[in-house]
């Protein structure tokens, strides 16, 4: 299991990725989920991956570096060439359909699972900053301003702080720390999403990375910022009048 979540604010972008890849008493493993094109000036392109492991490094490998042609006798393209980001997300489909291709019938046979979500964000150009929601069958969703966010994996209880206090307008510091309480509340309910987590934020039009931080278990902000929300959250409730109610 895993948990991603993207923000598309009007400012920028922000993409956080647990690393865990398998949980149990004996068997824990990590794996960097987030992917990061940079070409300053021209373009920068995030991908974040959930899923069976195998279909999604083969899946963005694919579209990284092999390539595929938007017609026979063309020149493949690949994420590096791609002329704007609506490109960028059919290229990406089109890798998780050409592994389906190759691999699907042969995990099926084996009762495996062909699994996959991408989120893909970025911006190319002078083209829109976007952001897109791969899914298995190659196709996708976009976020949009009544909804500037999208998760994948284990995003059920990182979602709820999300809905409340994110809007297209969120500065995007406050974006981050919306992102890091969602990735907080998600590890705290959920043993198979943990440390450490990948982070990157990109500004609007300025076609080059602003941050990208590996967060560890001795991170000194994510800490204060972990015990900040429990004791808030803690207030919170110990101020609410009680119900009055007869038990």
């Amino acid at each position: 299991m895993t948990y991603c979540v993207a923000l598309r604010l009007k400012d920028g972008l922000v993409m956080l990725a647990d690393t865990r890849t398998n949980a149990g008493v004996d068997n824990i493993s990590t794996f960097r989920k987030l992917t990061l094109i940079e070409h300053p000036g021209d373009r920068v392109i995030g991908i974040m991956t959930a899923g069976n492991l195998a279909v999604s490094q083969a899946a963005v490998n694919i579209a990284l570096e092999q390539g595929i042609a938007p017609r026979p006798g063309e020149e493949a393209m690949t994420l590096h060439t791609v002329p704007s980001m609506v490109r960028a997300a059919q290229l990406m489909g089109q890798a998780v359909r050409e592994v389906y291709r190759t691999d699907g019938p042969s995990l099926e046979a084996q009762s495996g699972d062909f699994s996959v979500s991408i989120l893909l964000a970025g911006q190319v150009g002078q083209g829109e900053m976007r952001l897109f929601q791969v899914y298995s069958a190659g196709n996708y969703i976009e976020a949009t301003e009544d909804t500037p966010f999208l998760q994948i994996g284990e995003h059920k209880y990182g979602k709820p702080i999300i809905d409340r206090a994110l809007h297209y307008d969120t500065p995007l510091d406050d974006g981050l720390k919306l992102a890091l309480i969602s990735m907080d509340s998600t590890m705290r309910s959920n043993l198979s999403v943990g440390m450490p987590i990948d982070l990157m934020v990109y500004r609007r039009d300025t076609l080059k990375v602003a941050m990208t931080r590996r967060i560890r278990e001795d991170d000194e902000y994510f800490r204060g910022l972990r015990q900040s929300w429990s004791d808030a959250l803690t207030q919170a409730y110990r101020a609410i009048p009680e119900p009055g109610w007869e038990f």
